[in-house]
């Protein structure tokens, strides 16, 4: 693989790189490149937790990356998910989480043994007074300001901060990624403020600046609350249709059953001939044309069409803008194409371990 081709293969479908030219770089000079997620122990693995993720971490092993997922344990009981206790999100973590994050690894074929798992509490444990003298020497080089906002990585407004621990998150986010010696920092679009973070106060803590690389977020399946949408609100509305743990029908996640499957992509909102804040779409795009080969077969009676097999995006959303394709032909395409994708994490949380704790963490996620 030339160095272009392992640039292209790593930056493909992102939304944002920072930068693309310290990337390039890295790549050029044979610095082995170390990347890192983290995830909060906060539910179920949904497509946006684990097949959009997997994807990216994919891309990341075909151009011979290092990869890492830390089970951000202690983040979870800051941000007082599950039943707010340490040791509930340590245990999810790994019965759960990490079992979750390997079946969706598996399902779009990535490689879960190259993946290495990191939990948060033995990290912590294992660097001592390094990692948390590393969160304060972050803490020291950012404004109580700067810090207050970057707590919207969280999940939550500025109004909603009620304790002053919940202002440590972004400087130990930072200090996770400094002292597993990362320079390739993946995640969602709105993890930005603590990359930005991160690379303004890398050099005055004393660690390489880390490359930032930031995926899509997968716009949930419910109906925005405002529609149709001022066009001033669109970032806001954007923000509100993103998937969640806490609204199940606004996800699909990984071991959901075909019916279940059906039900939800089925009554998902999907306007005819809207393109912009379409979820059905969204998820075409994202998932099933993420790489350049792939194809849809969309199954219909002759007096709608006839079948018809997309093999590229534009040419499906051409369609649709044109209302030439009706939104229950697509749907029915992407819950059968899920479906089949989605089986092997099925099958693997059949085994009697990793089903009891998908109950138990249904049954934290249900309070």
């Amino acid at each position: 693989m030339t160095n272009e081709e392992k640039f292209n293969l790593i930056t493909r479908n992102l939304e944002e790189v920072l930068t693309p030219e310290e990337l390039k770089h890295l790549i050029e000079s044979n610095t082995p490149l170390n990347h890192y997620i983290g995830f909060e122990i906060s539910g179920k693995v949904h497509l946006g937790t684990g097949f959009a993720s997997m994807l990216k971490i994919r891309d990341l092993q075909k151009a011979g990356v290092e990869t890492t997922v830390l089970l951000a344990d202690w983040h979870t009981w800051l941000n007082k998910k599950l039943d707010g206790t340490l040791e509930t999100a340590k245990k999810m973590a790994k019965d759960y989480f990490e079992e979750g994050l390997k079946a969706a690894a598996i399902c779009v074929g990535a490689d879960p043994n190259k993946i290495e798992f990191v939990l948060g509490s033995e990290l912590y444990d294992k660097l001592g007074n390094k990692y948390w003298a590393t969160v304060i020497k972050v803490s020291k080089a950012t404004t109580v300001a700067r810090m207050l906002r970057s707590t919207t990585i969280m999940g939550r407004k500025e109004g909603e901060i009620s304790d002053a621990a919940m202002l440590i998150y972004p400087a130990m986010q930072s200090a996770d990624i400094f002292t597993m010696s990362i320079n390739l920092a993946q995640a969602g679009t709105d993890q930005r403020n603590v990359h930005v973070v991160a690379r303004d106060t890398a050099k005055e803590v004393g660690y390489p600046k880390p490359i930032a690389i930031h995926h899509h977020l997968l716009q949930g399946l419910l109906k925005p609350s405002i529609w149709p949408i001022p066009e001033g609100d669109r970032d806001q509305v954007a923000e509100a249709m993103k998937m969640s743990k806490s609204k199940p029908d606004s996800a699909v996640f990984i071991h959901d059953s075909p019916e279940e499957i059906r039900r939800k992509v089925n009554n998902a909102f999907a306007p005819e001939g809207e393109v912009a804040y379409n979820p059905i779409l969204d998820w075409t795009k994202y998932l099933i044309f993420y790489d350049p080969d792939s194809k849809l077969e969309i199954k219909r009676p002759e007096k709608f069409g006839g079948d018809i097999t997309y093999t590229s995006y534009k040419e499906l959303e051409k369609d649709y803008l044109e209302k030439k394709l009706h939104p229950m032909d697509l749907k029915m395409a992407v819950a059968e194409w899920l479906i089949q994708k989605l089986e092997p994490a099925r099958k693997y949380f059949e085994d009697p371990k990793r089903k009891t704790a998908l109950e138990e963490i249904e049954k934290l996620a249900a309070r």
